[in-house]
């Protein structure tokens, strides 16, 4: 199963790491042993962490051998309040001896677990750690799941946070907000029905369902993300407790269905929130997803296309590159002209100095010939070592691919790795000082990124600049389940840096020529929505083609079972008719080739 589960105790609060000088264990109100529910507690903090509790009752619902080993017990009973959960966690540290059904005493220490540390801005988790645990009797039937359904979950996402954005003191609303209802059941046996796969299954073994299927629904079957208000509630992660070699995880597809009852305990961890850890996991039912193909090119249109192919080096097998390069000639009908994002130098991620990456272009071209495509030539700029962030020592960049069947691409010399190109007047045409050439390379907004690199084309008699980009990462920014609500988006600063520089560029060949032909096209690392786009097509000198798409085509990366746009292709006003395509090959797949969708932008120049 997945690695990503830690079960280090140095998470926890500093009050449960100091537990062992208490004297006396907890106790209810009346005198009684405290209840889970009482230990839960009404908040997303239990108002008993860091106190010793004894002999709390319940029964085994789930039990974890692998990663963050343990077992899940719930009360039976209950106190029939909707805010308090009636599960939780025992961190065992081992492999629990304990099985589903078994009837339990716990003594042990509460505490706040955050996974991946608290500053990372996610929620906790309720557990007892340091347990003594007796097995009472076996056999007992597990108490009755919570189903979560359509209806059952709220359509709001999330409360608003106090002055600090944090939501964790506030008393839990669970028929209110998606979150709330989550925590009031962590630990708790729930289940789902039928339900729709909204995120392929991964390496990770685990794989997103939604419960609310006809929310901001997408052609491929799954749920789109169109606003920072549109975080989609009925989104949940599915694992299985089952170990994979007692049974493998399904390869699951967007678009299918989890058939029958999938039913276990609700947990919480960093990579997805809330999460349904199935003791029983439904059938997987086909639902017929298929790899779409744009149409080819007429004869005087233009094909500008853009193709994140994630780390692509020499070292990777052949059939990464054959399909890619099927998805270049089949898939998108052999554009004309092609942006590579992540293209690496020729050794990888070695790190050894090495910065040229004419092994890595050479051999996919060689792949798209021997899948009938054309020969491709390429142009690109080598980065220095190490300054352009991405896998440590691969020095990812941006490359251009183009038939020169079809296109010529006006060489400037003059470009390197720190010298701009900028934009020239030549017989009344906008041109550039180096093409190819990089747009502010050593200004502050490209700091450990990727710079853009521009490129002049002629297509029959036309000059048509083309920007090939890829936007700083969204590491760092709190998620959509963050115990900060609304979350931060740290990382959003340094690309609305790269924005402006990029649609200054644009504005600079636009004063040249008003009716310039420019394309800007990649991976931007962020939304239709959001602040970098109104960045980048300030002055209307752009704008996003993935308007012209029905909403629910809108997508080219799956993330927490989200479709988004995170690549994105703008064209300037002289580009007032085009037909566009994203091509979805890969997001929604669990056989993927890339995690992110191509595109392609036709056009008359």
């Amino acid at each position: 199963m997945t690695t990503r589960h830690t079960a280090a105790l140095g998470a926890l609060t500093v009050a449960a790491l100091t537990s062992t000088l208490l004297t006396s264990p907890a106790l209810a109100a009346d005198g009684d042993p405290l209840r889970i529910h009482d230990i839960q507690g009404s908040t997303r903090l239990s108002p008993y962490a860091g106190e010793e509790v004894r002999e709390v009752a319940g029964i085994v619902t789930g039990v974890r051998t692998y990663g963050s080993r343990g077992f899940w017990f719930q009360d039976p009973e209950g106190d029939g309040s909707a805010a308090t959960s009636e599960g939780l966690f025992v961190f065992t540290g081992s492999a629990p001896t304990v099985q589903p059904g078994d009837e339990v005493r716990v003594t042990g220490t509460v505490g706040e677990y955050y996974y991946g540390g608290r500053d990372g801005g996610n929620q906790s988790v309720t557990q007892i750690s340091r347990p003594e645990v007796t097995v009472v009797s076996s056999g007992n039937p597990i108490p009755a799941p919570r189903t979560l359904g359509s209806r059952s979950v709220p359509s709001a996402y999330a409360p608003e946070g106090g002055a600090d954005g944090g939501i964790e003191d506030l008393e839990l609303r669970p028929s209110r907000y998606a979150l709330d209802l989550y925590e009031s059941l962590e630990g708790s046996n729930v289940r789902v029905r039928d339900a729709r796969v909204a995120g392929p299954s991964t390496q990770y073994a685990e794989m997103w369902v939604t419960v609310k299927p006809r929310q901001n629904p997408t052609a491929g079957g799954g749920t789109r993300y169109g606003g920072y208000d549109e975080q989609n509630p009925g989104r949940l992660k599915v694992e299985s407790l089952t170990p994979l070699a007692e049974e493998p995880f399904p390869a699951a597809d967007t678009g299918d269905t989890l058939s029958g009852t999938t039913e276990g305990p609700l947990d919480y961890e960093q990579f997805g929130g809330y999460y349904l850890a199935a003791r029983e996991l439904g059938a997987l039912e086909d639902g017929g997803p298929e790899r779409e193909q744009t149409r080819e090119q007429r004869r005087r249109e233009l094909a500008v296309a853009t193709y994140n192919v994630e780390n692509l080096d020499p070292g990777d097998d052949q059939e990464k590159f054959a399909r890619l390069a099927d998805g270049l000639v089949t898939a998108l009908a052999s554009p004309d002209i092609v942006a590579l994002e992540e293209i690496q130098d020729n050794t990888g991620p070695e790190d050894d100095g090495v910065v040229a990456a004419d092994e890595t272009v050479a051999k996919l071209i060689d792949a798209v010939v021997a899948a009938g495509g054309p020969r491709y030539a390429w142009r690109g700029i080598d980065p220095q070592d190490k300054q352009d962030g991405g896998q440590p020592g691969g020095n990812i960049r941006n490359v251009f691919l183009f038939n020169p069947e079809r296109v010529t691409f006006v060489d400037r010399p003059g470009g390197d790795a720190t010298t701009a190109t900028d934009v020239v007047e030549r017989r009344g045409r906008a041109t550039l000082t180096h093409s190819p050439g990089r747009i502010d390379p050593t200004a502050a907004a490209w700091e450990d990124s990727r710079k853009p690199v521009a490129g002049e084309f002629r297509f029959r008699g036309r000059t048509v600049i083309v920007v090939a980009n890829h936007f700083a990462s969204k590491g760092g920014d709190q998620s959509l389940h963050s115990r900060f609500q609304p979350p931060s988006r740290s990382s959003e600063e340094q690309r609305l840096l790269q924005a402006r520089s990029v649609n200054a560029f644009v504005k600079d060949v636009l004063q040249v020529q008003r009716k310039a032909d420019v394309v800007v096209l990649g991976d931007i690392n962020d939304f239709e929505f959001s602040a970098t786009t109104e960045q980048l097509t300030d002055g209307r000198v752009l704008r996003s083609a993935v308007y012209a798409l029905p909403e629910c085509e809108r997508y080219t990366y799956v993330y927490d079972g989200n479709s988004q746009v995170l690549d994105q292709t703008l064209v300037s006003p002289g580009i007032r008719r085009f037909d566009y395509d994203i091509v979805h090959t890969n997001a929604e797949f669990a056989d993927q080739v890339s995690d992110h969708d191509p595109q392609v932008l036709r056009f008359r120049p």
